[in-house]
């Protein structure tokens, strides 16, 4: 256990700092990330924003207690080599460790910082990108470009085209085969309850296989035992069982009055997918908070780890209490500024009903889950935002705001420059204040 006493000035300074602003980080990505993940149910009126909040208290914070990363890389971003800053004839100094450290806080702070500005314009932007962007520019003004990986910055930027691209095909897909088989047809409510196992057996798989592959740890997994194949047969079992009983209950929803209009058929429908959309916000959330969390105390970590051990490793744990703040700051995020985001997902974009909403997540998910499997590059944010898009363009392109959806992309390209940029300045503000008061570096 970290003894926060055993510090002099300086050392003190900097733990404190990058957990306070550890937690702001955390803080941003519930008022930015989890209010994008959760935006579609809100938006679709599925869920209520008081819900919205009380769902990722319970599975943001179990993702993020439970199944957040027990052990991470001090640079999950792959950007640069942490064990560089060991090197004397790199760094021109002994005090790369305290480079290291420094470095960590000022991209924590960028990151952090620019998350907020786009959750207060209402952008969903990636965090995981605004990491990267500021540990980008922290490694060239310390390191150079010539220590950074740009194939992995180059996978990063395609990322920008892939996932939304993807999230959009699929959502497209997806809500065109509901509409043509659900609310086209005669009796809607009738090819609800014909329809319904076919629809809830693959989302409970694929949403279960998000969890198994995105959020549990694998020394979780392997600790289990678990072949591949035997994950994918457990979780195919689960939700073939989980969707029988949930279609027997659908099977005895009353279809409307004799000759009552349409649009009442309509809402027997969108109320079978409200409970959908509800479900699948539960396992995005726990899912969120398992990966997302890192974003937050993975600088906290790497400096804990420094300061633990003395020297820069390349793999450190992650105390529990440091999860507990990451996801407690997550949680207060969301409740506090979220609706700003939530705003743009759920009602900015295309306007969505729950089976728009349940269309977009399911095929954001399944993106998502493919391609973490096919080991691509792809942001979670791009990809749910690309979904709700793809929806929107189902139902015709007047049905998208294009201004909005322009504002967005915009925001996507700024993310890394500006996070690199304010990290840059940061950095030379964080070592000059070091120089003039603690002992030059």
């Amino acid at each position: 256990m970290l003894d926060f006493f055993t510090f002099d000035g300086g050392h003190s300074l900097i733990l404190w700092g990058v957990l306070a602003f550890g937690f702001y980080m955390a803080w941003s990505i519930g008022a930015n990330d989890a209010a994008n993940a959760m935006g579609t149910s809100v938006g679709s009126k599925a869920i209520t924003f008081k819900e919205a909040v009380i769902i990722a208290a319970i599975f943001e914070f179990s993702g993020a207690v439970l199944a957040g990363a027990t052990v991470t890389e001090t640079m999950r971003s792959g950007i640069v080599d942490p064990m560089i800053y060991n090197e004397v004839d790199i760094i021109g100094t002994t005090d790369g460790d305290i480079i290291f450290m420094l470095g960590m806080l000022a991209a924590l702070v960028a990151a952090a910082l620019w998350i907020h500005v786009a959750a207060t314009f209402g952008w969903p932007v990636s965090t995981t990108h605004s990491l990267v962007g500021a540990i980008t520019g922290f490694a060239l003004i310390t390191v150079g470009a010539s220590h950074i990986e740009w194939g992995t910055l180059a996978q990063i930027v395609s990322s920008w085209v892939i996932s939304p691209l993807a999230g959009g095909i699929l959502g497209y897909l997806l809500y065109s085969i509901i509409r043509r088989y659900i609310f086209d047809a005669d009796d809607p409510v009738r090819s609800v309850k014909r329809w319904s196992p076919f629809l809830i057996s693959p989302v409970l798989f694929v949403l279960g296989l998000v969890i198994w592959f995105r959020a549990l740890p694998d020394e979780m997994i392997e600790g289990w035992g678990l072949s591949t194949l035997e994950i994918f047969a457990i979780n195919g079992v689960l939700a073939v069982l989980i969707a029988a009983g949930a279609t027997y209950f659908i099977r005895k929803i009353d279809p409307p009055e004799e000759g009552a209009e349409r649009t009442a058929y309509v809402a027997k429908v969108e109320r079978v997918f409200r409970y959908l959309q509800i479900v699948t916000a539960c396992f995005v959330a726990f899912a969120h908070g398992s990966n997302d969390v890192a974003n937050a105390i993975g600088p906290v970590a790497a400096v804990v780890g420094t300061l633990e051990a003395g020297k820069i490793t390349d793999e450190v744990g992650i105390p529990i209490w440091v999860l507990i703040v990451g996801a407690v700051g997550i949680v207060i995020g969301l409740a506090t500024y979220g609706y700003r985001v939530i705003k743009t997902i759920g009602e900015k974009i295309t306007d969505l009903t729950p089976s728009r909403g349940f269309a977009a997540e399911f095929g954001g998910a399944s993106t998502i889950l493919g391609a973490s499997q096919l080991g691509m590059p792809i942001s979670t944010t791009h990809t749910i935002v690309g979904a709700v898009m793809g929806v929107g363009f189902a139902r015709g392109i007047n049905s998208l705001e294009l201004g909005m959806i322009w504002k967005i992309i915009k925001s996507w390209v700024y993310t890394i420059p500006v996070a690199a940029g304010l990290t840059i300045g940061l950095f030379w503000l964080f070592r000059a204040l070091w120089n003039a008061f603690i002992s030059p570096l």
